[in-house]
């Protein structure tokens, strides 16, 4: 079988995508590189995902760059995981920590029903298997934010397994063209968050807040189906949208509620997998995208220069750009892997299986949860497209920016303006001045019924565009008054009178007969002269359409 080959731009240079024979995105063969039990060097070719080969200069070698991520979404939920401590960001420091939280003896965990719920909901959303039947167990390391000395999570027998993520990225240099990929998602697993150390350099100190101590979260373990820091800054922002829509995290990262860990390795293509380092607590895409690219690009230059590449974890140090060394990486050995001895297994059921009288506050019930899905950002888009003539890169910016799509959904309702015009205006316009303030939509000092009326004046053509976008400047800076009031105030609606602007038309025509001659002789710039001068003499007050073909009609007499 030929291999499949695709172009796209990484990295500032060309990459070429290759499917290795028997090589599938969508399969469930075993796992590799992040996943794998096999031992490095033993991966058939048939069970290589799809990766990306660095063109070199001729006569080298090309490289293929492997990517899987582990990410960590904080669950929304009033309480912890564990325990009946509060949830709140930026709370001051270890004022929302129960005993159990501070690992005080003698305390017991308490599972919180909301997180498993999100937990079920997020797995169906991603098309995973839901165990009836999941376990928690015991991750011990040692850090001084984490009291117990171990971590409560799902190593053995996760709540959700073999789902999978499409998401969209660019392959060329038009934005319209784009291709959906999908990644496959190997597990969800519940755990729970760890405190969080402040290092305080001039003092020589290490503060440990534990408010943070015990919040759930929901690790998402992607297999190593990509291949560059821009397909896996695509997939995360699908997935914060589908976990948005959803509700079961608000995913915001720069609030520390959506984590990514990223594992990256080289090798030439046919070649068993390189060894792989891990890019610890990227908490933007921006910067996911540049600290993968980076290791690719490091690890490519260390093994052309005859060095190793170390299994270490590394952080990414977005001042410089760069990575960094922090510390060998650990193995499940060094974790001391046991299973919670204070928590029994996870039970869930479904209609079929669930028992006779069984009270709904003391089970969960995954057909009813599905039954109560949201729709997603896909089905979202699609409807999009179909409703309004949007173009699919529209689509993705409305979902993209918080709170764009229901101020889209708003302008609509209250104006008789076409939809692309409304799409026209809201992406342009409104958001390129959200955009230069850098506020966000809910900051917007113009509301969506303000920008419908502007537009339906428009759309009546009462005003003209350029005049729109006067309004619009208008709007933006004094709070409180209308479109129609900013047009009274300014005299900017265009001239009714059809005598008087043909009255206009003419002097201007016989006060430049040289453009005349021009225009007669089909010279097309000369009819825009001349509407440009009856603007200026009615100022911008009519309708550049109406005097073209008020001029058009007098030529012809």
């Amino acid at each position: 079988m030929a291999a499949l080959v695709v172009r796209l731009s990484c990295l500032g240079k060309r990459w070429v995508l290759a499917c290795i024979d028997g090589g599938s995105r969508h399969g469930r063969g075993a796992a590799i590189g992040l996943t794998s039990r096999r031992k490095r060097g033993q991966s058939s070719v048939a069970q290589q995902p799809l990766i990306a080969v660095q063109k070199s200069r001729k006569g080298e070698r090309e490289w293929a760059a492997v990517v899987g991520l582990e990410i960590h979404a904080q669950i929304s939920s009033n309480s912890k995981l564990f325990s009946g401590s509060q949830v709140h960001f930026a709370a001051p420091p270890n004022s929302l920590v129960s005993f159990f939280d501070a690992s005080l003896p003698g305390t017991l965990p308490v599972l919180n029903r909301r997180c498993v719920e999100a937990a079920v909901m997020t797995g169906l959303a991603l098309n995973c298997r839901i165990n009836k039947k999941s376990l928690f167990d015991r991750k011990h390391y040692f850090y001084a934010d984490l009291p117990a000395g171990y971590q409560i999570t799902q190593q053995r027998l996760p709540i959700a397994v073999n789902g999978c993520l499409a998401y969209s990225v660019s392959v060329g240099k038009k934005p319209s063209q784009v291709s959906t990929r999908t990644v496959r998602i190997k597990q969800i697993q519940l755990e729970q968050d760890s405190g969080k150390s402040l290092h305080d350099e001039p003092r020589s100190q290490t503060l440990i807040d534990l408010n943070r101590a015990g919040v759930g979260l929901l690790e998402v373990v992607l297999e190593p189906d990509m291949s560059c820091g821009e397909e896996a800054a695509s997939a995360v922002r699908e997935l914060q949208l589908i976990l948005q829509a959803l509700g079961t995290s608000q995913a915001n990262m720069a609030e520390g509620q959506l984590r990514v860990d990223a594992n990256i390795s080289v090798h030439h293509p046919g070649e068993p997998l390189g060894v792989r380092t891990e890019v610890k607590n990227l908490n933007s895409a921006r910067f996911l995208a540049k600290a993968i690219d980076f290791e690719i690009k490091r690890q490519i230059h260390e093994l052309e220069n005859g060095r190793k590449i170390l299994n270490e974890t590394r952080s990414f140090d977005d001042k410089l750009g760069c990575t960094m060394p922090m510390r060998d990486k650990e193995g499940k050995q060094d974790y001391r892997f046991m299973p919670e001895p204070n928590l029994p297994p996870l039970l869930l059921y479904d209609t079929a299986s669930l028992p006779p009288g069984a009270d709904p506050q003391q089970v969960i019930n995954i057909d009813w949860i599905r039954e109560r899905l949201p729709e997603l950002p896909g089905k979202t888009r699609e409807k999009l497209i179909q409703q309004y003539g949007m173009l699919p890169e529209h689509s993705f910016t409305l979902l993209n920016e918080v709170g764009l799509l229901e101020f889209f959904q708003n302008v609509i309702k209250e104006t008789r303006a076409e939809p692309k015009k409304v799409t026209s205006w809201v992406l342009n316009i409104f958001l390129g001045f959200l955009k230069q303030q850098n506020l966000a939509v809910n900051e917007s000092p113009v509301t969506p019924s303000a920008l419908a009326e502007l537009l339906n004046l428009l759309d009546r053509k009462a005003i003209s565009s350029s005049a729109a976008r006067q309004v619009f400047e208008e709007l933006w800076r004094s709070k409180g008054k209308t479109p129609s009031q900013i047009v009274s105030e300014k005299k900017l609606e265009l001239m009714q009178d059809q005598e008087a602007l043909e009255r206009v038309c003419h002097t201007v025509m016989e006060g430049h007969p040289q453009v005349v001659m021009d225009m007669k002789r089909g010279n097309p710039r000369a009819i825009n002269k001349l509407i440009g001068l009856v603007r200026k003499a009615t100022l911008s007050r009519a309708d550049p359409t109406v005097i073209k073909e008020i001029l058009e009609r007098k030529l012809s007499s």
